[in-house]
């Protein structure tokens, strides 16, 4: 029952607009002002009851509606709703007061009263769950279970019950009519909503919500435990695409690209393997298999952002062609020299977050990445699920206690409104823009956004009008079951920024500890590659991977097209299958029949044959263009090769280590690119060029060929290496 004393209004204000905040009603500055009363170092108490609210609701939601799925008959489930209905009509409700005149939002009337409804719809069901599965399943080879849920759900009515009776004895019982249908129809309206949940066991107004509070515990087990167990549903979703073939060069001299420094890919494989499966086909892009890796090329001299090497050799996979290795290393920025930061934190916290490698994985990532943040940047925290919100204000990096509260406080439920999450990260981003500084967005999600804008042509364009203001994205997918990869990679590539796979917290260390400068610092934007063959050396190539990264070769010119990004210290290879002059392409390279009626076009062989070439000892030229970060017209860069290289086994540790994981991605996509090639020959290659593998990444990679092997019924040698 309300109180007309000042501090105990006080208490009821503040439980009430705990509760509001906890279940996104609250709107503009007043939602504001919550959340950052919840960031100050002795909010802690607040903190918890805003999650407790929040896990209570979803908890209350789950039970509902799994009783309601069970119920093999309707009226069952309507005659319970009247019940209920008709037990909060004849129970006056203690609702708080309003704060004051000025205050006349719906919110504190229905929390309270969706509190309550709350209260009493846990102490009517409970005991009907309880009979029901009593009497179905006690008999069964589950009985043990079963006994336990009964116990549990004992407990929570138990606990329930004297609250629910103290606020019946307490209560003023109305004398009219039109009271009681009053009464009933507001509670009517707050069940229909979604009946909210009580702000904690702190709140005086509410007893029913004490016990309700109290109950949680007991209520969790029993959801968990009644909970049906059906196999897990696999909506994970990845972009199609085939392979590249090969290419003739008398009809294309040139191969145009964006540069790719994802590593999403091999993540998400090894955490397929290592789950005891095989990849689906679609998730291995070859390009972030071999990307994944860092390797030693030579820092830049002058004052480019990176610099570029080449190398050829013998193709391991293919008998008579030769692999060249496209090599961009961009220039490493030491830690303390690292730019002032302006980090806005965007966390997918709607219902699909819940699993413990999403939501608990991301608070463990984002942590360790707080560790490392200094007094120079600024952290904002922005969550979506049904709506969008400012948990955290700008902070700064050596406030961690702050900023690791607010992480920890967060929780999962509700749908997943993205595109509002993603406005909100970018409009917080722009008020606080640091000239000259790392601007950043770093979304933490599954992907599955199914609120609001949805649609992947959408919510790039979203993306893209949002990048243009110079505040790049990095995108980190967790968990597995539904992870959205296509949808991730394509707002990461319009978003000039990465897209990573967090796996687990050793994952989570490499990508926000290990290569922070990386993954907060980009160096060059929009840079795109172009290779021009010379067609009386080359008679046809292919490239390796990049297939959702061509470019038209009218666009290697276009400022305006979009391409991707390099960050402080990332390494980028791309390698080149070619077929030399004279050398009969062998099995399995495509194009058309013989033809029986006509002699055969012979290859432009000779300069003889093709009089207007220019003569050349050179196989081809890599020309580069790229922007400063704050740019917008591009640089080129060129870089010609003429040396065909020695045998394989005498190139470099990095071009047989990269051939061996690109020939690793071939074998798992299937197909016939990598000829009579296996994972015994990846294992053997990979072995002998570990070279110096800082983290150990290299050998790991080992373990991965040898998990593929087996689970395609074969066994690589332990001594391959």
């Amino acid at each position: 029952m309300s109180t007309n004393h000042p501090a105990d209004r006080i208490a009821e204000e503040k439980a009430a607009r705990l509760t509001a905040h906890a279940l996104d009603q609250l709107e503009g500055r007043e939602r504001d002002e919550v959340a950052a009363s919840l960031v100050v170092p002795d909010a802690t108490e607040p903190r918890r009851t805003v999650a407790e609210t929040r896990s209570l609701a979803e908890a209350l939601r789950q039970a509902r509606d799994e009783e309601l799925q069970r119920s093999e008959a309707p009226p069952r489930s309507q005659d319970l709703r009247r019940s209920i209905v008709a037990k909060l009509a004849a129970d006056p409700l203690p609702l708080a007061p309003m704060p004051s005149a000025r205050r006349r939002r719906p919110w504190g009337l229905f929390a309270v009263v969706g509190s309550l409804a709350a209260g009493v719809l846990v102490a009517v069901t409970l005991p009907m769950l309880r009979e029901s599965f009593q009497q179905s399943e006690f008999e069964g080879s589950g009985g043990a279970a079963t006994r336990q849920v009964a116990q549990a759900t004992g407990a929570a009515h138990a606990r329930v019950a004297p609250a629910e009776k103290q606020l019946v004895a307490s209560a003023d019982h109305p004398t009219s009519e039109a009271a009681k249908a009053s009464r009933e129809e507001k509670a009517s309206q707050s069940l229909t909503v979604a009946s909210p949940p009580p702000p904690s066991a702190r709140a005086e107004a509410s007893p029913a919500a004490a016990g309700f509070a109290a109950a949680a515990p007991d209520l969790r087990m029993a959801r968990d435990q009644l909970a049906p167990r059906p196999e897990p549903v696999n909506r994970e979703r990845y972009a199609r695409f085939e392979e590249n073939r090969d290419r003739a060069v008398a009809d294309e001299p040139l191969s145009t690209f964006s540069i790719d420094v994802d590593t999403a890919s091999y993540a998400n494989v090894r955490r397929f393997l290592s789950a005891g499966r095989l990849p689906p086909r679609d998730a291995v892009r070859i390009e972030e298999l071999v990307n994944y890796f860092r390797y030693d090329d030579p820092q830049p001299d002058g004052d480019d952002p990176f610099a570029v090497s080449l190398e050829a050799t013998a193709c391991p996979w293919r008998e008579g062609r030769l692999l060249v290795r496209v090599a961009i290393r961009g220039r490493d920025i030491e830690r303390a020299h690292r730019p002032a930061g302006n980090l806005v934190f965007l966390i997918d916290v709607s219902g699909s977050m819940q699993q413990p490698d999403k939501l608990p994985l991301v608070k463990q990532a984002l942590g360790m990445l707080v560790e490392e943040l200094t007094e120079n940047d600024r952290v904002s925290i922005v969550t979506y699920a049904g709506n969008a919100g400012l948990v955290l204000p700008p902070t700064t990096g050596d406030q961690k206690q702050t900023i690791l509260a607010a992480i920890e406080g967060l929780s999962a439920g509700g749908s997943t409104h993205g595109s509002a999450g993603i406005a909100l990260a970018y409009e917080q981003a722009a008020e606080h823009f640091v000239e000259g500084g790392a601007n950043r967005v770093i979304l933490a999600t599954d992907g599955d956004l199914n609120v609001g804008v949805t649609s992947d042509a959408a919510l790039v364009d979203l993306i893209t009008q949002k990048a243009a203001g110079g505040t790049f994205l990095t995108v980190l997918g967790f968990g597995q079951g539904n992870l959205q990869d296509e949808k991730m990679e394509k707002l990461a590539d319009n978003g000039n920024g990465v897209y990573a796979f967090i796996d687990g917290v050793r994952e989570a260390r490499k990508v926000l500890v290990e290569q922070l400068t990386g993954s907060t610092i980009t160096i060059a934007k929009d840079v795109k590659i172009q290779v021009e063959f010379n067609p009386a050396l080359v008679a046809s190539y292919r490239l390796v991977g990049y297939e959702n990264r061509l470019l038209a070769n009218s666009d290697f010119r276009n400022d305006r097209k979009d391409a991707g990004e390099i960050g402080a210290g990332h390494t980028v290879t791309a390698l080149y299958e070619i077929v030399p002059v004279g050398v009969v392409a062998t099995e399995g390279t495509g194009g058309a029949e013989p033809l029986k009626y006509q002699e055969q076009p012979k290859p432009a062989s000779t300069a003889a044959a093709t009089p207007t070439l220019v003569p050349s000892a050179e196989l081809l030229t890599v020309k580069l263009r790229f922007k400063a970060p704050d740019g917008d017209t591009s640089m080129l860069r060129e870089y010609p090769l003429a040396d065909r290289g020695a045998a394989f086994d005498a190139a470099s540790a990095d071009l047989r280590f990269a051939a061996a994981v690109a020939a690793f991605g071939m074998i798992l996509r299937g197909g016939d690119h990598a000829g009579s090639f296996s994972l015994d020959d990846v294992a053997r290659i990979a072995g002998r060029a570990l070279g110096r593998d800082d983290g150990g990444y290299r050998a790991e990679f080992l373990d991965l060929v040898r998990k593929a092997a087996e689970l395609q019924g074969r066994r690589v040698p332990t001594n391959t290496p």
